[in-house]
């Protein structure tokens, strides 16, 4: 009896998964093996036990969703693919967070290259590249898709607006951490799916009229669960936590950058505790996390707060400890979170009316066609917070934290240079 081209794996999300003759080559080497012991979420298990899941259930669910979009393009008369496009965009989906540290994006934020970046090193290197070449779909081939940078028709199906990375992240977090808010149509928007002219007029994936109910849930899904999940503020004190703690041993020479981008979640942390000059990886072991001194919704505060705190991890450590020492504790004991994601509820992609006339949902087009966008701006700044956390017992004055964060950036920087 000949052997079937194809497996199936059981999914407690999307039920049976059909793994192509691609996707067999490729799945049971070291680079994506090691998603296995990557969890999704990183410390979010240590608010909700049941987000254990891991990037290789996420990525088996995202190539499920790409067949699955692909089939019904196919169905639909929308695009005709050759067997070499269909396998190409379903590996890219399968291996779209390939190169993905350990404890979800909190290395990024800690100044770490993005894990898009070094996707091409665990393409270009050992047996994955080596079953790539064989199946003729190199990892420059699948690049470009996995880092948002391909300019062809169906793109958007690995990175853009309505991607199978969201469909699936949003609905398996959902499920695995026992929340109502990450329930979307993903039957309704995967049949909703066509093609039409982009903004430069080139085809490009977009969503008929009939899907936009579906797509409006899917927005205020991913809202709510950054506000519920991915921001809670237990999650973010072990997520300030923990980049503290890599970004000490690094500086220290204890772990090298290059082995924090391949390792496991639990490797990692094994690593860490050998060498914790800072007792930082065992308190986030035994789950003693630092606790709120301050807690606000960025509501209360001015619209165009400085990006600083969010995207300079150095400046941020040595206002940190300055504050530390302000209020009487050790640095490294106090953390100052105000997380950003200014592109949560952005839109880009064509609408395509009952009518046949085709419309941009962006910007001004998505607000005129969508009631959540209208909104969207309120819905992301109600998200946020700013919150001070603080190992031990510490007040620290809302007032000046508050004058400390909307200082401009040069403001900051010779503000804590002046101390020296």
């Amino acid at each position: 009896m000949a052997r079937s081209p194809f497996e199936v794996v059981r999914d407690p999300l999307w039920d049976n998964i059909r793994l192509d003759p691609e996707a067999l080559a490729v799945v049971d080497t070291p680079a994506v093996q090691r998603l296995r012991y990557v969890r999704q979420l990183g410390h979010a298990f240590l608010v909700y036990p049941g987000a254990t899941h891991s990037r290789f259930e996420h990525a088996l669910g995202a190539y499920q969703l790409a067949r699955r979009a692909l089939s019904q393009l196919e169905d639909a008369g929308d695009v005709r693919l050759d067997a070499a496009d269909r396998a190409r965009l379903k590996l890219a989906a399968l291996l779209h967070d390939i190169g993905h540290y350990p404890f979800s994006h909190s290395l990024e934020e800690a100044g770490l290259p993005h894990h898009e970046e070094l996707a091409a090193r665990h393409l270009a290197d050992g047996e994955l590249a080596q079953r790539l070449a064989e199946l003729r779909i190199p990892a420059q081939r699948l690049l470009p898709l996995i880092q948002c940078r391909a300019r062809e028709p169906l793109a958007g199906l690995v990175s853009g607006s309505l991607d199978v990375d969201k469909l699936d992240y949003l609905s398996r977090d959902a499920w695995m951490c026992g929340v109502p808010y990450g329930v979307i149509d993903v039957d309704r928007l995967l049949t909703s799916l066509t093609l039409a002219p982009g903004r430069d007029g080139h085809p490009t994936l977009a969503l008929h009229e009939k899907g936009l109910a579906a797509l409006e849930s899917l927005l205020f899904a991913k809202y709510q669960m950054y506000r519920n999940v991915y921001w809670h503020h237990a999650v973010r004190s072990a997520t300030s936590m923990f980049k503290r703690l890599v970004r000490h041993a690094i500086a220290a020479g204890r772990v090298r950058p290059d082995a924090v981008a391949v390792a496991t979640d639990d490797g990692l942390i094994h690593e860490l505790l050998q060498q914790d000059a800072t007792g930082l990886a065992r308190s986030l072991r035994e789950r003693r996390l630092a606790k709120r001194a301050l807690d606000l919704p960025a509501t209360e505060l001015p619209a165009d707060t400085p990006s600083w705190p969010s995207d300079d991890p150095d400046l941020l450590e040595r206002v940190e400890d300055r504050l530390a020492r302000d209020v009487g504790v050790a640095p490294g004991e106090l953390f100052l979170d105000f997380p950003a994601k200014a592109t949560m509820l952005a839109l880009d992609l064509p609408l395509v009316k009952r009518d046949g006339t085709v419309t941009q949902l962006g910007g001004a087009e998505a607000a005129a066609h969508l009631g959540l966008p209208r909104v969207a701006a309120e819905l992301y700044r109600s998200a946020r917070r700013l919150r001070v956390f603080v190992l031990g017992e510490a007040r620290v004055d809302a007032k000046r934290i508050v004058e400390l964060v909307m200082m401009p950036r040069d403001a900051v920087i010779g503000l804590v240079s002046g101390e020296r």
